[in-house]
């Protein structure tokens, strides 16, 4: 259990078991040498995407994660105009501290962990709902509609 100073002891919650499930799958898709490396690539991430997603797909996915998971994805505010994929990615590297690379990395980590938890199904409605991009960052091939 990741505790906090700020907390007594006695009062801190501990994490739900799938949400533990999907930290211990995003440390082993990511190959993070901590849990709590793994954890704030989840916060960083699900901190984004809700920044992202609208409708029925927010609500869904909010839905089908961990109440943590669920909680930080739904605790943000959706932005007007989503992002591309590629300035999704760059919007979190900035937020983060961290280089493009490593963002790109902690993005596909968690995405594979969302996947996970949500099925192929509502990761294609989440795919047409948002800019072009995303595709790759959730590890499917960027399709390209039909003329």
């Amino acid at each position: 259990m990741i505790t906090d100073v700020r907390v007594p002891l006695e009062r801190q919650q501990p994490y739900s078991t799938v949400y533990e499930q999907m930290l211990e799958k995003v440390r082993y898709e990511g190959a993070y040498p901590t849990r709590e490396r793994a954890e704030e690539a989840v916060h960083l991430v699900l901190s984004g995407l809700g920044r992202q997603l609208t409708g029925d797909e927010r609500v869904d996915l909010a839905r089908c994660l961990p109440r943590e998971a669920a909680r930080v994805l739904t605790a943000q505010i959706p932005d007007p105009q989503p992002l591309t994929g590629w300035a999704f990615v760059k919007d979190l590297a900035a937020r983060s501290g961290a280089s493009l690379a490593t963002t790109r990395w902690d993005t596909g980590s968690v995405f594979a962990a969302v996947t996970a938890h949500t099925g192929p199904d509502l990761i294609t409605r989440i795919l047409h709902q948002l800019p072009a991009g995303y595709a790759l960052l959730f590890g499917r091939a960027e399709l390209t509609p039909a003329a």
